[in-house]
């Protein structure tokens, strides 16, 4: 019997990066699907569902490689460019005759990057660029099927390229990462432009004018805790085609009861059961947390509503700064009025507490991620500084100077010494790149999870500057 794999995922930067230690790829606006080819040819989702039935064209690859087992992304192009919402008109297909139909006028193309078994023989240890040429040597290209090609050191000149050409953004995969199933590994990063998240469609409003026929616009939510929360509603990003073919799948979903609590809204609401995941881009967050300008991009077939929850785009809750302080005692910043999320600027606070030390504070997602240096910054690339994670703050804090009385938590005087812009590289749950520009530190540094000291410990090092 085969050995079954779940798929690699990717963690998210904020900016394209340089590096010789990894390569760039397009990523593409497709399906991901892990193809099995061995005594049993499978195509399998990212939720494992079998597509094989609705993609018969890719069969091809029975022909192109034996005994193996690869990752890729299914995708339709149309006009030059990937269209996720042809791919998923191919998905949905049911009948025999609709997919036949369906293969030979909205063909699907594989685009592989990555080969995880052959022979009966795992792959996964092995570094990614070995995978990469083992993938090559075992797998020939055919019509319907090619490899993902793939640049070295350039990241943000292909990243650049890769969106003149309309695609979303790229991926960044380190030479020498082995292949993590199931794992959303720092060692594989996708860096797009524009913010997207995965909402639920809770319902739709009654359209007017050219719109009287279908619909308005879609009433999202998010899961906050496993209670849907109102994040906004969605009216562009729709042809006329779109809007008649989700009003027919909507049709069987429709509810006589509110299926969401929501801000009072003029229009006429048709309730959905929340079985629909669409995915949005979006310009930002407004300071009540909902989408600001977004878009609608796709349905995604290949999502549960119940994976949709708020953190996607919900800035650092600040229940333990508020817990920890007693605001009619102290004058620090409440953070009641939470800034939109705009900026990229940074602080660092000479804070004469129990111990001296120094507060690193970046803004992040409406708020300043934090962090405290015993022995202040680094000054040289040699010098690693202990960084202690602290609560988020509130942006206003990055302006605060002044005396936090005896007895409150922190108690002791607050000065800035330093603030400016910074310049987010690279951002994961393990690895934080930035370059600052202050008036007295500038240059780029480096925060790295310190594992084995603790869950809260960091190294700050100061980095070279890319050549």
């Amino acid at each position: 019997m085969r050995q079954h794999y779940e798929p690699m995922l990717a963690k998210s930067a904020d900016e394209p990066f340089d590096s010789e230690e990894w390569i760039y790829e397009v990523k593409w606006d497709g399906i991901r699907a892990l193809i099995y080819v061995n005594d049993e040819f499978s195509i399998r989702s990212r939720n494992d569902k079998e597509l094989k039935h609705n993609f018969p064209e890719l069969e091809e690859l029975k022909t192109l490689a034996s005994n193996a087992v690869i990752d890729g992304e299914i995708i339709v192009m149309k006009n030059g460019k990937a269209d996720f919402q042809a791919l998923s008109e191919r998905s949905k297909a049911g009948s025999d005759q609709d997919i036949i139909y369906l293969s030979h006028k909205h063909p699907a193309t594989y685009i592989i990057f990555d080969m995880l078994e052959k022979d009966g023989q795992p792959l996964i240890h092995l570094p990614l660029i070995e995978r990469k040429s083992l993938l090559k040597k075992y797998v020939t290209e055919g019509q319907h099927v090619l490899i993902s090609d793939y640049i070295e050191k350039q990241g943000k000149a292909y990243y650049e390229a890769a969106l003149a050409r309309g695609v979303e953004g790229i991926m960044a995969k380190n030479k020498q990462s082995p292949y993590e199933p199931g794992i959303r590994s720092s060692t594989w990063l996708k860096i797009k432009r524009t913010l997207s998240c995965d909402s639920v469609i809770f319902g739709y409003t009654e359209g007017e004018g050219a719109r009287k026929s279908t619909f308005g616009a879609l009433i999202l939510g998010l899961y906050d805790n496993k209670i849907p929360t109102y994040v906004g509603k969605v009216g562009t990003g729709f042809s006329q085609e779109t809007r008649t073919s989700l009003l027919r799948t909507f049709e069987p979903l429709r509810v006589s009861w509110k299926t969401l609590q929501t801000e009072n809204i003029a229009e006429r609401i048709t309730w959905l059961k929340p079985q629909l995941v669409c995915q949005v881009s979006y310009q930002n967050t407004t300071k009540e947390g909902k989408l600001r300008m977004p878009r609608f991009r796709n349905l995604r077939n290949d999502k549960a509503p119940t994976e949709c929850t708020l953190d996607q785009i919900a800035p650092g809750k600040l229940k333990e700064y508020a817990s920890r302080r007693n605001f009619n005692v102290s004058p620090e910043p409440t953070g009641k009025m939470q800034k939109t999320i705009e900026g990229q600027t940074f602080v660092i606070q000479e804070h004469h507490a129990r111990a001296l030390h120094y507060d690193l504070r970046l803004e992040r997602n409406g708020v300043l991620k934090s962090w405290a240096l015993p022995k202040g910054m680094p000054e040289t690339t040699s010098e690693k500084r202990l960084a202690v994670e602290t609560e988020d703050h509130p942006i206003q804090y990055g302006t605060f100077e002044g005396t936090i009385p005896k007895g409150q938590y922190g108690a002791g005087s607050v000065k800035i010494i330093d603030h400016g812009k910074y310049e987010p590289k690279v951002w994961t749950d393990d690895l934080i790149e930035f370059k600052l520009d202050g008036r007295k530190y500038q240059g780029r540094y480096a925060l790295a999870r310190f594992k084995k000291a603790g869950e809260k410990q960091w190294l700050l090092i100061k980095t070279r500057e890319s050549q």
